[in-house]
């Protein structure tokens, strides 16, 4: 027996009820506290991560996903070990083409590879990959590329694992492939730095390891170079001298709600793409209130207003932070987004975790202390059909042999 349970429609709602009436999917004011004050308190980090994963999970399942992402047409399913006290989301896809990338594997690798062809210098290589993403769109179509289980997604960008032994990996993955024999199963957001098990475990299992991005890592400030120390204090400090106060969770409420959603559109959905996740104004207040996320903002002490906001979750001793945002109407001077950043390090070095700092603003990043991983998407599709395995057969070699050097050169 491999230990793990899966619960979707019916039977989830009623394991998630007994779940919240056993108090499991709350941690009250534990959910605000600090990696090492939940230590302390007596609730171990590990059981704290449960009840965050737990609430997120009985969020979607009670609003709906597209109500909290606008851009996600899906119902998440829950795979479950209870000896071990984990809970990992799935999401089911099929042919949600048009879907952000978060669910939709086509718009990570087609429509968001295709918007993303602008940041190479190389006019040849834009034409070129231009000229290939679109037969190679129409055959991922055809392979229904989409029709897959995604494990432990909660629609974020970047997903955290909890530890898990290979044999409870082997399990997980062996389950799946019972309950779901026409999907591909895929594991998203893995790479050597922080989920080395993981690939080990899937490899040998037969999955395809698919590079999606390169990502940055940012380790205890003690670590860094003495430049980015710098940079970093000297970021944090134009916090007093723009006049902005860092509000935390307690310091904001349901009524924020509106402006954080627009804060985190205004740079990830019109500045960067619009195949990212669309948080909606509910999205916001729930994640304030039942502590979907840790959300920071930075409040002007002259106007009153929210300019800035961040939020994120911890998973293992690692964090990541799916919300970023500011306001980019105001000029550039003003530096938003170096406070921003200042604050996430500095959140970062007081939870004592290792920072899961995704992708983009590679240059930034680095002179900051961060280090580049590329990240790959593990992928099983051997029992499917030889006419459904097209689609991942092609990205293997493609990405592997070209699209990591790509990655690599331009520090994408």
């Amino acid at each position: 027996m491999s230990g793990w349970s899966l619960y979707e429609d019916d039977r989830l709602e009623r394991w998630l009820a007994e779940k919240a009436a056993a108090g499991q999917t709350e941690s009250s004011e534990a959910a605000g506290r600090r990696a090492s004050e939940r230590d302390a308190s007596g609730e171990p980090a590990a059981r704290a991560d449960e009840a965050s994963t737990l609430r997120w999970i009985a969020a979607m399942h009670a609003e709906g996903v597209s109500a909290l992402i606008a851009n996600v047409d899906t119902k998440l399913r829950v795979l479950h070990n209870e000896s071990l006290g984990v809970t990992l989301p799935l999401s089911v896809g099929d042919r949600e083409y048009g879907d952000s990338y978060v669910f939709s594997p086509y718009t990570h690798y087609v429509s968001y590879a295709r918007e993303e062809l602008s940041m190479l210098q190389s006019r040849a290589a834009r034409v070129l990959l231009g000229a290939v993403l679109t037969p190679a769109g129409w055959l991922l179509k055809a392979s229904r590329f989409n029709r897959a289980v995604q494990v432990g997604n909660r629609l974020l960008s970047t997903n955290l694992y909890p530890a898990l032994g290979a044999a409870e990996i082997r399990g997980a993955a062996e389950l799946l492939l019972r309950e779901f024999p026409d999907r591909s199963i895929i594991f998203r957001s893995l790479n050597p730095r922080t989920t080395p098990l993981y690939l080990e475990t899937l490899t040998q299992m037969g999955f395809r390891l698919i590079p999606s991005r390169q990502v940055y890592l940012y380790d205890s400030p003690k670590r860094v170079p003495s430049k980015a120390r710098w940079l970093q204090k000297r970021d944090y400090g134009l916090l007093e001298k723009e006049g902005y106060a860092v509000c935390g969770p307690e310091e904001l409420s349901a009524n924020d709600a509106p402006r954080l959603a627009e804060l985190y559109r205004l740079l990830y959905i019109d500045k960067y793409s619009a195949h990212n996740p669309v948080f909606t104004p509910r999205f916001f207040e729930l994640a304030v209130g039942r502590r979907l996320l840790n959300i920071h903002a930075l409040r002007s002490r002259a106007t009153g207003r929210l300019d800035a906001v961040l939020g994120y979750y911890i998973q293992d001793g690692i964090m990541t932070t799916p919300v970023f945002g500011y306001d980019t109407s105001m000029p550039q001077t003003a530096g938003l987004y170096r406070m921003l950043s200042a604050v996430l390090l500095r959140l970062a070095a007081e939870e004592g975790v290792l920072l899961h700092e995704s992708a983009g603003a590679a240059r930034f990043k680095r002179n900051r202390g961060a280090t580049a991983e590329i990240e790959y998407s593990a992928v099983y599709d051997r029992h499917l059909p030889p006419h459904r395995r097209m689609g991942w057969a092609l990205l293997s070699p493609l990405l592997n042999r070209v699209g990591v050097p790509i990655m690599r050169k331009h520090k994408f």
